[in-house]
């Protein structure tokens, strides 16, 4: 008690405040690295101008897709509020997440279609996903997933209105990225000097982490949807996340960072559908 006789307020540990801080640092790596945005250094454990290791960092994947694609949400917010139609607001929120990301995760999608269904060998499909250049399945694999999000997120914004339309949207970026962190660390990598060789691969506990942390918004999502249609959403983008690991290993003996962007773009998309399916 203090000396007015009020309750003292308790002081975080050095222990909680040393792990939050930490926690924060990774966030920041892993928005550096997944997005085009500019954060400078959030603490003194955070050095913007280091190689991140994702065997300390990919906890954070998740928390990074909430910070990157709380953007692309609060335009949708904000554009919800003048007469444009909901397309037209769903195709500006999606350009905005490609933006910020620098479609670098559908030029993963891109890559993944023209190399699984362009080569005939793994190592031809290999080649081809490390080519620059665009294919035909790469660009029927982008108009087919960019036409589908932009469609479900209008769909969304007139179901569930904007408020819980932002809510939605900022679970699915966090869901994609706990998927795509679940399989970087269940699958081999199917180049010896790719992703894991320079980054780092990420253990299973940073991946059970992960998905620690998306949870509690998902639990928020119960309030604003349906039961079952998360649920549905849920169990097909979790089905989706295993069915591309398991057609990348097939094709070419394991994930690279394409496949983990394919992940990414798949599994959103489908828990977007999965959603809207169960009204």
């Amino acid at each position: 008690m203090t000396p007015q006789g009020q309750p003292q307020e308790p002081e975080s540990t050095p222990e909680s405040s040393g792990w939050l801080r930490q926690l924060a640092a990774d966030t920041a790596a892993c928005v550096r690295f997944f997005s085009r945005l500019p954060l400078p250094a959030v603490n003194n454990l955070d050095d913007p101008g280091s190689v991140p290791d994702f065997r300390k960092i990919a906890r954070a994947m998740p928390l990074a897709g909430a910070v990157t694609g709380l953007i692309p949400a609060l335009v949708l917010g904000l554009l919800s509020l003048t007469a444009l139609p909901a397309l037209a607001i769903a195709a500006l929120a999606v350009m905005t997440a490609a933006a910020v990301t620098g479609a670098l995760h559908e030029d993963g999608l891109a890559d993944v279609a023209d190399g699984f269904f362009g080569g005939a060998t793994p190592e031809r499909r290999l080649e081809i996903m490390k080519d620059s250049r665009i294919g035909a399945f790469g660009a029927m694999a982008l108009i087919l997933f960019l036409t589908l999000r932009i469609t479900l997120t209008a769909a969304l914004l007139e179901r569930t209105g904007a408020p819980a339309a932002m809510l939605l949207l900022v679970a699915a970026e966090m869901l994609s990225r706990t998927l795509m962190l679940w399989q970087w660390a269940a699958q081999p990598s199917a180049r010896p000097d790719g992703l894991g060789a320079r980054f780092g691969v990420p253990g299973a506990g940073a991946a059970l982490k992960g998905g620690l942390f998306t949870l509690p918004v998902f639990l928020c999502l119960f309030s604003v949807q349906p039961v079952f249609g998360v649920i549905l959403g849920l169990a097909l983008a979790i089905y989706s996340a295993m069915f591309t690991a398991k057609l990348a290993l097939k094709a070419i003996g394991g994930v690279t960072g394409d496949v983990l962007g394919a992940i990414q773009q798949v599994t959103l998309t489908v828990f977007l559908g999965g959603l809207l399916a169960w009204t």
